[in-house]
C-alpha cells in the first residue's frame, strides 16, 4: 500500500526556520506530484506548493519564504520555511497523486495511471513567541 510519512515540524520563534520531509512508501516521488498542504485550526485546508518533474507552484503568502525541492536518490521531497510567521502555525500534510491542484497551478507526474492523491498523517508547525 501507499503511505506517506512527515517528519520536521515543531516550534519555533518568528522569523526562524524549519524543514520537513515527506518520505513516500508504494511510489516513486520522480513519477509523481508531491505537494505540501496545511490546515489550521477552524479553517480550510490549502495547497502550499507542489513539485513534479518539470513544475513548482506555490502559495502567494509562502513566495520566497518556501522551497519544495526533491532528492530522487533517496524518494523524498522537502520543504524548506524560512522566516516563518505566527500564520504558518498549522498542520501540514505531504500528498501525492499523479496530480495535484493547488488552485495557484497544477503539478502533473508521468506515470500513465490515476493514483491518488494519497495522504499523510500530518505534522504539527507552530510559529510562537
Amino acid at each position: 500500500q501507499t503511505q506517506l510519512e512527515e517528519s520536521g515540524g515543531g516550534l519555533v520563534q518568528p522569523g526562524g526556520s524549519l524543514r520537513l520531509s515527506c518520505s513516500p512508501s508504494g511510489l516513486n516521488v520522480d513519477s509523481y506530484a508531491i505537494g505540501w498542504f496545511r490546515q489550521a485550526p477552524g479553517k480550510e485546508r490549502v495547497g502550499v506548493a507542489c513539485i513534479s518533474y518539470d513544475s513548482t507552484y506555490y502559495m502567494d503568502s509562502v513566495k520566497g519564504r518556501f522551497t519544495i525541492s526533491r532528492d530522487n536518490a533517496r524518494n523524498t521531497v522537502y520543504l524548506q520555511m524560512d522566516t516563518l510567521k505566527p500564520e504558518d502555525t498549522a498542520v501540514y500534510y505531504c500528498a501525492a497523486g499523479s496530480g495535484l491542484d493547488l488552485g495557484s497551478g497544477r503539478c502533473n507526474g508521468i506515470t500513465p495511471f490515476v493514483r491518488g492523491p494519497y495522504w499523510g498523517k500530518g505534522t504539527q508547525v507552530t510559529v510562537s513567541s
